[in-house]
């Protein structure tokens, strides 16, 4: 009778654990939405974590039926804002500007290197990078 008496305690302790930690979760990313959303006035910003204080999980359960989806917009759309600014810095680092490519292939076509016809490749290439 003991060690069953011990087998369901373990496994209560794991289940309140489970929730207890998926909850924290859901409480910061509560927190995390409310200073996110510029739309939302300060003043209730601020009724909102009086109630979070207060009554933690059942203001997190309206929270997320309430703004739920809002929150996911938000967080979408603040996504999508990273990955540009990622692209754009990535752009601005991993390739020379077109003029610089342009600059190349003249210094090359005029060292005899390369033909007309490929310097035109090649500058029409770098003004379809720059465009892209």
């Amino acid at each position: 009778m003991s060690f069953w008496s011990d087998v369901w305690n373990i496994i209560w302790l794991f289940f309140w654990s489970f929730a207890f930690i998926a909850y924290l979760f859901a409480l910061f990313a509560v927190i995390g939405d409310l200073f996110r959303d510029h739309k939302l006035n300060g003043w209730w910003k601020a009724l909102w974590i009086i109630f979070l204080i207060f009554l933690p999980f059942l203001t997190v359960l309206i929270y997320l039926i309430a703004r739920g989806q809002g929150m996911a917009e938000r967080q979408a759309r603040a996504a999508q804002q990273v990955q540009q600014q990622t692209e754009s810095y990535i752009k601005t680092v991993a390739g020379a500007s077109a003029a610089d490519e342009i600059a190349k292939a003249k210094a090359l076509l005029d060292a005899g290197t390369i033909t007309a016809e490929e310097f035109a490749t090649l500058k029409a290439r770098a003004l379809a990078h720059q465009t892209a």
